[in-house]
Parts: C-alpha cells; structure tokens; sequence
C-alpha cells in the first residue's frame, strides 16, 4: 500500500509562541536527623524550563538541551545539600541553581507539593521519630524567575473538604423555565477549597508562618463561632469571606484566588420503610458537581502594577 506524502510547512512559515519541556512528578523524602529528633519532609516537584533557542523544535539540533533525567538529579541533590526547610525556599533553590548554572535557561518554574505528614504526640509529647499523615489540606507552591529576574512565588492549599450540617441556605436566584431546585434556608455545606496567594517582594517572608495563618482563617471563615457558626448565603460569599479575612490578616499576600467546589447531598426518601427522614440520612451525589472561584487583589497593588 502506498504510504501517504508528508507534507512540510517551511520553518520561515510559522512562529514558536512558547516552547518548555521538563520533568514531573520527582518524588522524594528528606530526614534531618538532629540527634534523636528526626525532621521530615515529603514532597512532589515538577521542573519546567525554557530555553533561549528552539533548536531542538525546529532542526532537532539537541546541542542546548539539558535532559530531564538531569533536571531530576538536581532536585535530588539540591534536597541533599541545601534541606528543605520550606517547600517555598526549596522552589526557589531550584529555580536559582538552574538560572545561575546554565546562561542559555532564560525561564524556570518549580511545583513542590508536601504530603502532610505530622509528628505523633503522646500526653502532649512530641515523638522524636514517628509521624502521621494528616487529611488537612495538600500545600503546594509555584516559584518561576527569569535570567535578570526577579523570583515570583505562589502558595496555596488544596484538596481541604470541609463540612457544616447547617447554618447554610440559597434563596432569591433568578429563576426561569428551566429552573427546578427550590430555595433553602437550611441545607448541608460540603466543598473541597482551592486555594492559592501571591506576594510582593519573596524576602523575609515566613512562609510556614502564613500558611498556618491562612490555613486558620479558612477554616475560621468557613466555620464561623463555635458555640453557634455562621450563616451562609451561598457559596460566593463564603469564597468572599475567606479572601476577607486572609487578606486582613496576612500584610504580605497581594492576591488571593479561592475555589470551593460543592459536593452535594442528597436526603433520600424512607417513606416505604415506614421512616421519616428530617435530613438525617443522606447520599453524596459526585456528578455533576458546582464549582465557585474567585481572585481578589487589593487595590493599591493593583494600581502600582498597572
């Protein structure tokens, strides 16, 4: 059978608009061991980079090239040699080891995410050596910088599912022919949150210190008092009360982008088993899901970037 033509544009017809490539998933554990106490930390990285030619696109001219598998070493040595005190610093590390060792890398961007893993207490005695992973939230980071640069880092939270069984309704929304839920006064509240803030200037920011603080506030905001909570009127506000009170409390973040997606339940119906049912016995409904985001900067940042 005869095999088709190939047909080739000429290089002068088109142009390379972006053109990373680099390595995910680089997955790894860090032990300090400080005599008896032992610190740790596990953690996720994914290291992309750009070139300042796209030869190897274009001619498949892999002279610039530096592989992947290198990339991963240097995450792996760099996790030797410098620790990994905060996930952010350890973006960072990264991102300045492949700028200043290489002049031809003109962007990096570094993902690290850390298994939350905590130290065991007995008494109100810390363990010296054992841990427990904890289901409050994932921390990730982004740092990029460009050659001549200055370095830009995100933090965020995600996968965090937080829950109230009431203090929550939906009413007033615009209705038409196609609209079939009723309004509700009272109703379950359950979201995963995404979450993640920029700041200003990286220096001298404690980065556990904020992620503690913000980590707080969500589940402050979300929560309300203990003795009686806070009503909800949607899910927007919620989002909006938790940008609120992060921003208010947190000087250094510029920026803040919040997503709550809801994980719906549904009160089933025991009439034929002879029971009533006063919302006490429910079933997660997976799909289709809603989802709520939205990005709040102050004003005065904004002003002085535009």
């Amino acid at each position: 059978m005869q095999q088709p033509t190939v047909c080739h544009l000429p290089n002068e017809d088109v142009e390379v608009l972006n053109s990373e490539y680099g390595k995910n998933v680089i997955k790894l554990l860090r032990i300090r061991r400080d005599d008896k106490k032992h610190c740790i930390k596990e953690v996720e990285a994914c290291v992309h980079l750009r070139l300042d030619s796209v030869n190897e696109y274009l001619h498949g001219d892999n002279s610039a090239v530096i592989p992947t598998d290198t990339m991963k070493n240097i995450v792996l040595a760099l996790a030797k040699c410098k620790g990994i005190q905060t996930i952010e610093q350890f973006a960072l590390d990264i991102c300045n080891h492949l700028i200043s060792s290489y002049c031809h890398v003109v962007y990096v961007k570094a993902y690290v995410q850390e298994v939350p893993w905590r130290r065991l207490e007995k008494n109100g005695i810390p363990h010296v050596h054992s841990f427990i992973c904890v289901p409050e939230g994932i921390r990730f980071c982004e740092a990029e910088q460009c050659q001549n640069g200055c370095p830009l880092v995100i933090s965020g939270i995600k996968e965090l599912k937080l829950k109230k069984t009431t203090q929550s309704g939906f009413q007033g929304f615009h209705r038409d022919k196609y609209t079939t839920i009723p309004e509700r006064t009272d109703r379950v509240f359950s979201a995963e949150l995404f979450c993640k803030w920029s700041y200003g200037e990286c220096q001298d920011i404690d980065f556990d210190c904020v992620w503690d603080i913000v980590h707080e506030c969500v589940l402050e905001a979300f929560s309300g008092p203990p003795d009686c909570g806070e009503y909800s009127p949607s899910h927007q506000k919620t989002v909006n009360n938790i940008q609120m009170l992060i921003l208010a409390r947190v000087p250094q973040i510029q920026e803040i982008e919040v997503t709550l997606n809801n994980i719906y339940y549904d009160v089933i119906d025991l009439k034929k088993f002879g029971l009533t049912n006063d919302k006490e016995v429910l079933v997660p409904v997976d799909i289709p899901y809603a989802s709520y985001t939205c990005t709040l900067g102050r004003k005065k940042c904004l002003r002085e970037q535009a």
